[in-house]
């Protein structure tokens, strides 16, 4: 399975991001190496509109299955689901800690957006 999880920095250790669309990164993690990678973010940084589409279409070019995240407006929900990716709202902590919760079934698929869009 290969996991996306939004990130303020590079690394396991980094606090996630918030934020779907407008992330700095993404680290996708692929479960069957358990190797990672960083995907830069930063052209949806401070785009005036469209950010979640972008966003989704970039993790979903990566080969993501599912995506852990704080928040998730309703287009990037849209784009996500649409691709067979599942969402994981309400999100916090490390990286590390976000992924250690999702293997142990402690979260929740996320079955709506849970913001209206530019919440941050």
């Amino acid at each position: 399975m290969k996991v996306v999880v939004t990130a303020r920095g590079s690394s396991l250790d980094s606090p996630m991001d918030p934020r779907f669309g407008r992330a700095e990164r993404f680290i996708l993690v692929d479960d069957a190496s358990e190797g990672f990678h960083v995907i830069e973010n930063s052209q949806n940084l401070n785009a005036a509109q469209g950010a979640g589409l972008q966003a989704a279409e970039i993790v979903s070019r990566a080969g993501a299955n599912c995506v852990l995240t704080g928040h998730c407006g309703p287009k990037a929900f849209k784009a996500l689901s649409a691709a067979g990716i599942r969402i994981y709202t309400g999100v916090g902590g490390t990286v590390g800690d976000a992924l250690d919760r999702l293997r142990s079934g402690q979260l929740k698929q996320a079955e709506s957006p849970d913001t209206e869009g530019h919440a941050f």
